[in-house]
């Protein structure tokens, strides 16, 4: 993992400095045209250094606190290095999403990063794209297909990775027996979360479905129920931020104290990190899986580099602790954590 954020530091700095050095007047001295028209689909970048070249962006984003995020890094991309980026919210429908895959390919996209919530809808649609020459990155999920699916790379967080990491975290916060709650009842990448949680943490774990985010009064009811038929439990991991919430309410109700870790950041769950009443959340670092995905695409396209070398591009796990809370929470209200 220290060898793969290194490549990742040493490749932002080459598109950093490769950023730095691109001319942006044409061969008459006149300044270059910045306007790009992205369609009625999305919204476009204006071109300052790249040319023509257009990338598409298609993902389930509901463009909600967690996906505005990764659009604002794939749009700083795009500007610094003068790209037209089409960016298509699929909104968790995944059907909308193949017809905007298709969209991407009838327009002649220079490249394509895709997320993968459906795999057997979009697997096929990806593939097709392959076929016609257009490269193709997933991101955020479809680490598992994006090698059937012929994608020069996966761009974001392996969910087992980062339940090993959440695992080692309770073992030295000193956890003897964890609740692993979730909001979903069948997910594969919470239940890897949890299943990574097994695989290194020292103890016993217990893992549940405990209600979901939409009515969290009864998810805090979820878990309090599982908390008093198990009072030996002393910690608590929500595999994602509201439900990281609930389990510090459902704490709070019942007068005890647990060690408590997240998934991913809300303003409140950075907050009560600060205030030292969760320990810890995995931070995937979304602004990287919109960010990457078009550095990579221009290189393919202007250099024939191709990165990962059949190996996925890790965002995470990071973590957010009451260390560094105070640094990512004044980041996330600047919207780029």
């Amino acid at each position: 993992m220290t060898k793969r954020f290194r490549w990742l530091a040493a490749l932002l700095a080459i598109v950093l400095f490769a950023a730095a050095c691109g001319d942006d007047t044409n061969d008459s001295g006149e300044a270059a045209d910045e306007s790009g028209d992205a369609g009625d689909n999305g919204e476009a970048v204006d071109q300052t250094q790249g040319g023509d070249l257009t990338f598409h962006m298609i993902t389930h984003s509901d463009d909600g606190p967690f996906w505005s995020v990764v659009k604002r890094g794939a749009e700083a991309a795009a500007d610094a290095l003068g790209v037209t980026l089409v960016w298509m919210p699929g909104n968790n429908d995944p059907g909308q999403m193949v017809t905007d895959i298709e969209t991407a390919i009838g327009e002649g996209s220079d490249g394509i990063a895709a997320s993968l919530p459906s795999p057997d809808q979009l697997v096929g649609p990806l593939q097709q794209a392959v076929a016609e020459g257009i490269p193709v990155y997933t991101l955020n999920s479809g680490a598992n297909d994006y090698q059937a699916i012929g994608a020069t790379t996966h761009i974001g967080q392996s969910e087992d990775v980062a339940g090993r990491g959440a695992g080692l975290r309770f073992n030295e916060l000193g956890a003897t027996k964890v609740l692993c709650g979730r909001q979903e009842q069948s997910n594969v990448g919470l239940e890897e979360r949890c299943s990574g949680l097994k695989e290194t943490f020292d103890g016993e774990v217990i893992d549940e479905f405990v209600g979901l985010d939409a009515d969290q009064t009864e998810q805090i009811n979820g878990i309090k129920a599982v908390l008093e038929a198990n009072p030996d439990i002393d910690g608590f991991l929500g595999v994602g931020p509201v439900i990281a919430m609930s389990g510090l309410q459902a704490a709070q109700d019942l007068g005890i104290d647990l060690v408590i870790g997240g998934f991913d950041m809300t303003p409140e769950l950075l907050g009560a990190i600060e205030a030292g009443d969760i320990a810890f959340t995995v931070d995937q670092q979304q602004y990287l899986q919109g960010y990457l995905p078009v550095v990579l695409m221009f290189l393919e396209a202007t250099n024939l580099n191709q990165a990962g070398g059949g190996l996925p591009v890790l965002t995470g796990p990071g973590f957010v602790t009451p260390e560094n809370a105070a640094g990512v929470l004044a980041l996330s209200e600047a919207g780029t954590r």
